[in-house]
Order: C-alpha cells, then sequence, then structure tokens
C-alpha cells in the first residue's frame, strides 16, 4: 500500500544520498515547458531514489543475504551504489545488449554484474532463479511500493519548485516514475495533468491501458533502452490507471531529435528514455499552449557511441545533415558544375564518393554520394531541386 507518509519518509532518508535536481525554464522549447533534470542526478538516472529506499528498509537477516536485481543499467547503478553505501551485497543482471557505459558503471559502484541474452524480461528471469537458488532478496525495478515511493519524492519536490505547475510529462517503462509522481501531485494537487510516454517500439503500458490490463509485447526496439519493457508491473499499472490523464508514444526520430534539441538549446545530455517526454512535447502529442509543463528528464546514461549515432540521425531529421546521391556524365567539368550548385548554395560538403564501377551507373556516367552539412529541410530541397533543374537524376 502506497501512502504520502512513505514518500516522505523517503524523502527524509533520501537527503545527503541523492540530489535535488534542478527544475528549469526551457523558452527555446516552448513558452510554458520546465525541465526536472533528473539527468543530472548521482548515478546519472532518477533511480537512485527508489533503489536506496528499497536497500534502507530491508531486515537485518535480508541484508546479510544481499540483494539482487534487474536492469538495462540506471536502476542497476542506483541498487549497486545504494548496497555498496549501506555494506550490502549486489547482484545485477543485465540485459546482454545493456550500454557498455552502464555496465562498467554498475560494476564500479561495487557490484556483481551478470550479462543475460536477450531484454529486460530476460534479466529479470535470471535474478528470480537467483532468489529462488541462492535466497538473496529481490528489488524490483518498478512494480514494489517501496520503489514507487522513492521516484515519488521526484513529484514532491516539482510542486516544491514550481507550486503553480499545471501538467507533468513522464516517461514510461514499467511505470514506477510515473506511478510515484502521479500519486504524489494528484494527491496534493488533483487539478494538475499527468501524461505518460513510451517509445512506439516498446509501448507496454500503453497498450495495457487500451487493453484494461497488463499486456506482454513479444519484442521491445527502441534506442530508448531504459523504458525497453515487455510488461508494467499489476502494481505500477492500477496505479497509471487511477491517476494518470493520458499515455502517448513518440517515435525513434522523435526521440532521436528531442535527444538533440536538449543538447543544443539546454545545454544537457538525456539518454533516450529520458527525452521521450521533451519529444512528446516537441512534436505536438501533449497539448502545452496554456499549462505550465514540466517534462521529467529521467536520466542521461547514454553510452557515447550510442550518442554518436543519435546526433547523425536527429542531424538528418532536421535537415542538418543531408545525403544526395546522382549519375554524372563522366568528363572533365562535370563534377565541378554539381559542386558549385552545392558551393553556391552555402552547404557545407561533410564526405564524397565518386564510382565509376557502380552497377546502377551508365557506360560513360559514374555515380556520385555527397553528404552534405545543411541548415534545414528547406535547404536541402532547395539543392535538390537546383540540380534537378540542371538535369541531374537524383536517387530518392
Amino acid at each position: 500500500m502506497l501512502t504520502l507518509d512513505m514518500v516522505r519518509e523517503a524523502q527524509e532518508a533520501l537527503q545527503g544520498i541523492a540530489r535535488r535536481t534542478p527544475l528549469d525554464p526551457a523558452p527555446r522549447l516552448g513558452e510554458n515547458i520546465y525541465i526536472k533534470a533528473e539527468n543530472l542526478q548521482l548515478t546519472g538516472a532518477f533511480k537512485l531514489r527508489g533503489a536506496y529506499n528499497k536497500i534502507r528498509s530491508l531486515t537485518p537477516e535480508e541484508a546479510k543475504r544481499g540483494v539482487v536485481a534487474c536492469s538495462a543499467g540506471n536502476h542497476a547503478q542506483g541498487i549497486a551504489l545504494s548496497a555498496s553505501r549501506l555494506g550490502i551485497k549486489s547482484v545485477i543482471c543485465m540485459p546482454a545488449g545493456a550500454p557498455i557505459s552502464k555496465v562498467e558503471a554498475t560494476r564500479s559502484y561495487g557490484a556483481e554484474v551478470v550479462l543475460v541474452p536477450g531484454v529486460y524480461d530476460d534479466a529479470a528471469a535470471e535474478a528470480e532463479r537467483l532468489v529462488r537458488e541462492e535466497g538473496y532478496t529481490f528489488a524490483h525495478p518498478f512494480n514494489d511500493p517501496l520503489v514507487i515511493a522513492g521516484q515519488g519524492t521526484i513529484g514532491l519536490e516539482i510542486l516544491e519548485q514550481l507550486p503553480d505547475v499545471e501538467q507533468i510529462v513522464v516517461p514510461i517503462g514499467g511505470g514506477g516514475l510515473i506511478s510515484g509522481i502521479a500519486f504524489v501531485v494528484k494527491s496534493l494537487k488533483p487539478e494538475c495533468r499527468i501524461v505518460g510516454v513510451q517509445a512506439a517500439g516498446a509501448a507496454s503500458m500503453y497498450l495495457s491501458r487500451h487493453a484494461g490490463g497488463p499486456t506482454e509485447l513479444r519484442s521491445v526496439a527502441t534506442i530508448a533502452d531504459g523504458i525497453a519493457v515487455k510488461k508494467p508491473g499489476d502494481l505500477t499499472f492500477a496505479l497509471c490507471q487511477q491517476y494518470v490523464d493520458e499515455i502517448v508514444t513518440v517515435s525513434e526520430d522523435e526521440i532521436a531529435s528531442a535527444i538533440l534539441a536538449l543538447m543544443e538549446v539546454q545545454k544537457t545530455v538525456a539518454e533516450g528514455a529520458g527525452a521521450t517526454s521533451v519529444a512528446a512535447v516537441m512534436f505536438g502529442k501533449v497539448d502545452v499552449s496554456s499549462r505550465k509543463t514540466v517534462c521529467v528528464v529521467s536520466g542521461g546514461n547514454v553510452d557515447v557511441t550510442t550518442l554518436s549515432r543519435i546526433i547523425t540521425k536527429g542531424l538528418s531529421k532536421a535537415g542538418r545533415i543531408a545525403e544526395i546521391t546522382t549519375k554524372v556524365v563522366d568528363k572533365p567539368g562535370s563534377l565541378l558544375q554539381m559542386l558549385k550548385v552545392v558551393a553556391d548554395s552555402g552547404a557545407n560538403i561533410l564526405s564524397i564518393a565518386h564510382s565509376r564501377e557502380d552497377r546502377h551507373s551508365d557506360v560513360g556516367a559514374c555515380m556520385v554520394s555527397m553528404v552534405l552539412e545543411t541548415r534545414d529541410t528547406a535547404h536541402v530541397e532547395k539543392i535538390r531541386q537546383d540540380l534537378t533543374a540542371l538535369g541531374y537524376h537524383l536517387e530518392e
């Protein structure tokens, strides 16, 4: 049973452990938009709050046996750090595809890491086996009242930092974060709207809501690995049904664009899961025209190589990077004429490939592919129109 007293007790216990993260306006994202930056939390994500609240509540006997948890990375780091602070052994089962940065960070906090083939739910099955066979206490990442109470402290902070908040947009994986925030905010300020956001490729809570009960997906696929959960918990589902006003989904391109916008506009790094709330606002999935809206950026633990790919995808989506491929007559000056169009447009050539042997090229012609740095989609379209007007046949 979740109560406000549990959340307030968690807030007291977390003093000196978890940071009170900033809540800042984001005027370039929207007039009424604010960012609750849990990506600046110790361990880089909100999960520390619920993890510590769970670990501190273990009985002496449970603490002696140790804890096991399953996580894509953020809960893992929260449990590992909390257990280390309290002198308790921790074993973390992580999906084998979890970002290397999260795996290494979890180890650095003192946990034993077990990599399990598959996704979160496969790691959960291995954790359950260790509970049965080794006697560990299982620290569930979301379907636990103590964990939810810890995450609910974010709701208390938002109400303290922005008392006139009218809407809060929250990422959803298994539902622990939004359950805690929604329970607290609806209990203290029921008129405030709570909107959940899921990646379209891992929309288990969204589909469960429409199905009327927790529904398991056959598979999940998203760059937002922190919310790639096949099935929500029964407790989190019930809390979402009672306290969450709406759940929306965002695409991979929209998530990538939001990560890029947070970097450029807010000067902050968010992982895919953390950026979903901003993506929902940026692409009109949530009405923010007349409401003071807080977007919870839940984490920033993104692998550098993954971030590089996401930035490239975001730039491409925004028309800031474009690839143009066309046939060019294989004679002196032909390539120069094409490059002059690009130069005159103000675009910058990042790379160019020139091939006579391409199977799509005719005898006496060659294929040229350029990657350009451009201003926006209108700029890209103008370059394509100018090249087409000169007789170049561009590939789509």
